[in-house]
């Protein structure tokens, strides 16, 4: 049993974590740079860190308040 905690997550994910619909979180992330992009041929998958997730977190909510 693998008990690790993975340094990064897929956009997919982090919306899930983050409770925020993926295409808010593909905004957020473009317009204040949290998140790295890969690119395997034609596939292409944004990744976040925890911090990053905290920091769009923190975003997210001043923009609501």
């Amino acid at each position: 049993m693998n008990n690790q905690v993975p340094k990064y997550v897929t956009c997919g994910r982090a919306a899930v974590l983050l409770g925020i619909p993926e295409d808010e979180l593909s905004r957020i992330s473009m317009q204040s740079g949290p998140g790295h992009t890969e690119s395997a041929g034609e596939e292409t998958e944004t990744f976040f860190t925890y911090d990053e997730l905290r920091q769009i977190c923190m975003i997210s909510t001043h923009q609501v308040h």
